[in-house]
């Protein structure tokens, strides 16, 4: 695989209680947690041994893996 980077995707589940991540770049990955900071460790973790078990081939040393995260909040309109 001659990837730049590993996009993931997270998002939070209200009805849950969690933040969740899946990304398209790795085959298998889907990882949930009560916290963001929680959520990129067990992310991060995931991404080394999924690639690992999937044997996929990455030519470079590093590789850069972005969390990508909207949180989306309404406030009062005060012209309302």
């Amino acid at each position: 695989m001659n990837a730049h980077a590993i996009t993931v995707r997270a998002a939070w589940d209200g009805e849950a209680d969690v933040w969740f991540a899946t990304s398209d770049d790795i085959d298998g990955l889907v990882v949930e947690a009560a916290t963001m900071e929680e959520l990129e460790t067990k992310v991060l973790a995931a991404v080394a041994d999924l690639l690992e078990l999937n044997g996929t081939a990455i030519d470079q040393p590093e590789i850069p893996v972005h969390i990508l995260s909207e949180h989306a909040v309404k406030i009062p309109n005060p012209c309302f």
